[in-house]
């Protein structure tokens, strides 16, 4: 999906305000009653509905009027509530082209007040190829809430940035971890190319070598990939390899670590066998011989905040990931209202349109024509805070429990007399 990252430089505080009280809501709703957005957000329902009808409008959230009148957040307002922060915290400066797209993420490249360039990867679990999903019934049946897609996509980028910064620390080519917040993860960039994309190498011996020579290295030190093939390993014009992807690593520890490892391993084999017409006849390493353990990467990882319980509820969710049907060549992935919406759903501009809130309409209208602002000629956008602006990470105030209670109270019957 796209990042247009244009009307973030026009939101407002109170627009954080709300779409952070949404945020806040789906801890424990899978739609936010609107009545307890405002009252999260500490706002007037007139003020609320206003503040709600613009964020429809650059479609940060999704209205529902299934059950009762509600809204949840898309990953476009995850997106931007992430991406404040960041730009908050100075990582971020301006984003620019997409360079990398798949079923569970998205990567832009970005930039700091430096001008230096990164690379900013969003998790976007859930998504899955439109076109073969409908005949894959088992898997619609099974799919997770909205709000437990964004919680595992953050769950995700909380994963690989905590395995990304340890492999690092211990010299593993892996990118350098710069920030992460929600489900965004910002690295730097890669000098290479996916080693998927490259038809032919001058030394598949060497390089496929030092790939066996990393993935028991990765073992010594507590830790298998599970899912290391040519899409997670990236190769420079001098054949150096850069190792990617790391939400799904797991443990040697792992009641399951041994066939992780013989997958990983044979999976390098055979990848160099068909593409590249390389064979090595030397018996593959095993998890037993891979030799005695040198660190605990596995156990620095967990301490990084990253418990045993999300371990096992995000591998239950990855597996259903991987159950998904797989992008066909060229296809883009299914929309985000398959994801986190409906497509019998009202959307943005039509919702609003609808509420006759003509005032929310037309200052978002002004906001969009102000939005046709180009990118730079380097094709980035700036997205400068404006003054004054509040950091979005912040929690205004907001308490869950307290407007949750009040919302109870207003709808209670009030006693003979009250």
């Amino acid at each position: 999906m796209k990042l247009d990252v244009r009307s973030l430089r026009y939101m407002t505080t109170q627009d954080f305000r709300v779409l952070t009280a949404v945020e806040m809501g789906m801890k424990n709703h899978d739609v936010v009653p609107t009545e307890l957005i405002a009252a999260i957000a500490g706002l007037r329902h007139g003020g609320a509905h206003k503040v709600l009808a613009n964020l429809l409008r650059y479609k940060l959230i999704y209205h529902d009027r299934k059950i009762y009148d509600g809204y949840r957040l898309t990953y476009s307002g995850y997106d931007f509530l992430a991406l404040k922060t960041m730009l908050k915290r100075g990582s971020i400066r301006g984003v620019g082209r997409q360079i990398g797209v798949g079923k569970e993420s998205d990567i832009f490249l970005v930039v700091n007040d430096k001008g230096e360039e990164m690379a900013l990867k969003l998790h976007r679990l859930g998504r899955v190829s439109f076109k073969a999903i409908k005949q894959k019934r088992d898997y619609l049946r099974s799919r997770q809430s909205r709000g437990n897609w964004l919680y595992m996509s953050r769950l995700a980028a909380v994963k690989e940035f905590a395995f990304m910064t340890a492999l690092h620390g211990a010299g593993f080519p892996v990118p350098t971890p710069i920030d992460q917040n929600r489900h965004c993860i910002l690295m730097s960039l890669v000098n290479g190319y996916p080693l998927r994309s490259v038809a032919k190498l001058g030394h598949p011996k060497p390089v496929y070598d030092r790939l066996l020579e990393l993935i028991t290295r990765l073992a010594r030190s507590g830790l298998i990939h599970c899912d290391y093939n040519e899409f997670n390993i990236m190769i420079s014009d001098d054949e150096e390899v850069t190792i990617i992807d790391f939400p799904q690593m797991v443990s040697t520890s792992h009641v399951n670590a041994d066939m992780y490892f013989k997958r990983d391993v044979e999976c390098i084999r055979t990848y160099f066998n068909k593409r590249y017409g390389y064979y090595d006849e030397t018996p593959l390493p095993t998890l037993r011989t891979a030799g005695e353990r040198t660190s605990a990467l596995d156990y620095s990882v967990e301490a990084s905040g990253f418990s045993e319980g999300d371990m096992g509820a995000f591998e239950a969710l990855m597996a259903q990931q991987r159950a998904a049907p797989e992008l066909e060549d060229g296809e883009a992935p299914e929309d985000e209202e398959d994801v986190l919406g409906g497509a019998d759903e009202e959307k943005g501009g039509e919702d609003a349109a609808a509420d006759g809130d003509a005032e929310a309409a037309a200052a978002a209208a002004a906001a969009a024509e102000a939005d046709e602002e180009p990118a730079g000629e380097d094709g980035i956008v700036r997205i400068a805070a404006k003054d004054g602006d509040d950091d979005a990470d912040e929690a205004f105030g907001l308490d869950v429990a307290a407007a949750t209670e009040a919302v109870a109270a207003s709808r209670a019957p009030r006693a003979a007399g009250g």
